[in-house]
């Protein structure tokens, strides 16, 4: 994974984020206060704008820098979220992983959000992606990042139907059901996102 594909990872996942920021925010505007959108714009734009620096990081500490400027530039819950997770992948990542060690890592970041969120997969949260994603990639196999994209995807469809039982929609009770949470659908965009440049490589 050199400087230039690091840079590729960072250019997709802005762009998907920026290029679906306003129905990010839509979906917020219907269960939670409005800002998803923006906010994840805001912050993954300050990880491009520092793209160049990031990418000539080895990976960990790479992550490292894009978890800190998500927790400074995104506001909300999601700042501090994603960040743990990129931070929790920094610290738990070889310099160049496997994908058996990628997958653990994945497994070990995602337990650091349910820490820091104080929340767990069902609850309907970016967790209802991230946790479906991690155990797909852990069982590898053939045509991994086309079936991690589509099990990102039906993961987010699927918080749908779901009551929150965390975060801000949690306090509309039954009034959460009929709408696809923002973070489950930013989650699945990045995953997505990432496996379109694997792809691509």
């Amino acid at each position: 994974m050199d400087d230039a594909f690091k840079r590729r990872l960072i250019l997709a996942m802005t762009e998907t984020i920026v290029s679906h920021a306003e129905e990010l925010t839509s979906l917020d505007q219907a269960i939670g206060d409005g800002d998803h959108g923006l906010n994840m714009k805001r912050g993954f734009e300050a990880v491009l704008a520092d793209a160049d620096n990031i990418a000539a990081k080895p990976l960990p500490d790479g992550l490292k820098a894009v978890g800190m400027a998500l927790v400074m530039k995104v506001g909300g819950a999601s700042g501090p979220l994603y960040g743990t997770l990129a931070m929790g992948l920094g610290k738990a990542l070889p310099p160049d992983p496997t994908a058996a060690e990628a997958a653990a890592a994945l497994g070990r970041a995602i337990d650091e959000v349910k820490a820091r969120g104080k929340s767990d997969a069902g609850q309907k949260t970016m967790l209802d992606v991230l946790v479906p994603v991690q155990a797909a990639f852990a069982t590898g196999g053939a045509d991994l990042t086309d079936r991690l994209a589509t099990v990102a995807r039906e993961a987010a469809d699927a918080t749908v139907p779901m009551k929150a039982i965390r975060g801000r929609a949690s306090f509309l009770g039954e009034r959460s059901i009929g709408h696809m949470d923002p973070g489950a659908r930013s989650a699945s965009l990045l995953v997505q996102a990432v496996c379109n440049v694997f792809n691509e490589a």
